[in-house]
């Protein structure tokens, strides 16, 4: 079967080919894991010349397809020489704090108001602008390039396709999570970018999500996009109100808005754009849970379980209801805390608690985390029908029936599970209608029994007994 379109997820921890066939089959044919490299505490970098190999191995997998999208991880930036294409910094990872100590300043200066207002985003060290402000500060070779007029600064998607099709662009739901990006212009910010010391000639051009972004031989780059926005599109959400959640390294609860931009800060949520599509700009809100596949990598790495396949299901009663609570903030607290200085915590340990309590737990921490998110969104946006979920740790039986019980709303998992790759793929479609997906039923998992407001009270103690930890 030929195949219609393609889609390349670069994802934190892995780079994934997906192919779309006309028959609407899906298939993913290629995946690599690369590095996270955490050269000191607190700080998590990629080699771009291994994320750009891994890329290129996908187009080479990817010959002779008409069409493709390619998601990126969002956040994650560095810098590169605009004559020789070649890298001058590692990839500083959206997980990174290095810039903490800047932001602190910057808060107390009073400089959220203006972040707020223009990019919608609370100052943060997670997104783009800090770590580009920190590169042109702390890297020699960036400094240099700067001074003689061959800098590049941008997030990854703007190295790859400088590098792959000569294009210096970036699309407007990536840039929007920079904090340089004005919300309702579309476009790079003169204040912010002053205020964060970047220099807005060497960022790249913004457009549309959908769009020409160059060739690969035969192969044309119909779409770029943040790999969350790419997983909205994939469960099929446009409406707004439609509400996904994708848990990998972390989980991202993003709920459609459509033309109307939600501002919220008091609630921790933040508005981005969900794509823009022949200039008609989409919205939607966003909130995360930092540590998911983190975590639980963490917890096997300690020797707590094995096998993924032991946590699909616990024979003792949940954990929260025996008092044991875990906090997952191992990268601190984001919505709808914000709060770097958290850290993860174990409470209620015993000398009985056994390490499938502990496992237990490890999932609750994490969907009751997630269903703060979604009750932060819900309290500004009428969440319509049920939330749909994929990724690693969606696949636990135990932790998507324990979930829809937290949030005291149904959950649904899509058969097809790759949603970001396949949300790419459909965009770089474009004008074209895409194919149909064929895969089987969705697995629907009810509210449960009424205990989810008891256990996120219980959950809350938990929580604030691990904020201002790190000082």
């Amino acid at each position: 079967m030929t195949a219609y379109a393609a889609a390349i997820d670069q994802g934190t921890t892995s780079t994934r080919l997906l192919l779309l066939d006309e028959d609407g089959g899906v298939r993913m044919v290629s995946a690599g894991r690369h590095r996270q490299i955490h050269p000191r505490p607190g700080w998590v970098e990629h080699d771009p010349r291994e994320l750009l190999a891994a890329l290129r191995h996908c187009l080479d997998a990817a010959r002779g397809v008409p069409r493709l999208g390619i998601a990126n991880q969002g956040e994650s930036c560095l810098a590169w020489d605009a004559v020789t294409g070649e890298p001058l910094s590692p990839v500083i990872v959206w997980q990174d704090n290095r810039t903490g100590d800047a932001i602190a300043r910057l808060r107390a200066a009073g400089a959220q108001a203006e972040t707020l207002a223009r990019a919608g985003l609370p100052l943060d060290a997670y997104f783009s602008a800090s770590k580009l402000s920190w590169l042109l500060e702390n890297v020699p070779a960036v400094a240099e390039a700067r001074r003689a007029g061959r800098l590049r600064l941008g997030t990854t998607d703007a190295f790859f396709l400088d590098r792959l099709t000569g294009t210096f662009a970036t699309d407007v739901t990536t840039a929007s999570r920079t904090s340089l990006m004005n919300l309702e212009t579309g476009a790079w910010d003169p204040l912010l970018c002053d205020l964060f010391g970047v220099p807005a000639e060497c960022l790249p051009e913004i457009r549309d999500t959908v769009g020409d972004f160059g060739a690969v031989g035969p192969t044309r780059i119909q779409a770029s996009v943040v790999d969350q926005q790419a997983a909205l599109y994939g469960h099929g959400c446009r409406v707004p109100g439609a509400t996904k959640i994708t848990f990998g390294t972390g989980a991202f609860a993003l709920a459609v808005t459509g033309a109307e931009i939600v501002r919220a800060p008091e609630k921790g949520m933040l508005p981005t754009v969900a794509w823009r599509k022949a200039g008609t700009t989409t919205y939607a809100v966003d909130g995360g849970v930092y540590d998911v596949g983190s975590a639980v990598d963490w917890v096997r790495g300690l020797g707590l379980f094995r096998e993924f396949a032991e946590l699909d299901s616990f024979d003792a009663e949940p954990a929260i209801g025996r008092d044991l609570a875990f906090v997952p903030a191992l990268s601190g607290l984001a919505c709808p805390h914000w709060d770097r200085t958290a850290a993860g915590t174990w409470i209620g340990l015993g000398a009985g608690t056994t390490p499938r309590d502990l496992c237990q737990s490890l999932l609750e921490g994490i969907a009751l985390l997630t269903a703060g998110v979604v009750e932060a969104i819900g309290s500004r946006v009428s969440v319509q029908g049920p939330v749909s979920i994929d990724g690693g740790v969606a696949q636990s039986g135990y932790f998507a029936t324990f979930l829809a019980e937290a949030m005291e709303r149904e959950v649904v998992r899509p058969a097809f599970h790759e949603l970001t790759a396949l949300g790419c793929a459909m965009l770089a479609c474009g004008d074209a209608p895409a194919p149909g997906v064929a895969a089987g039923p969705a697995v629907r998992f009810s509210p449960g029994r009424g205990r989810g407001l008891a256990w996120r009270e219980r959950f809350a103690d938990a929580v604030q007994r691990s904020k201002g930890w790190r000082r």
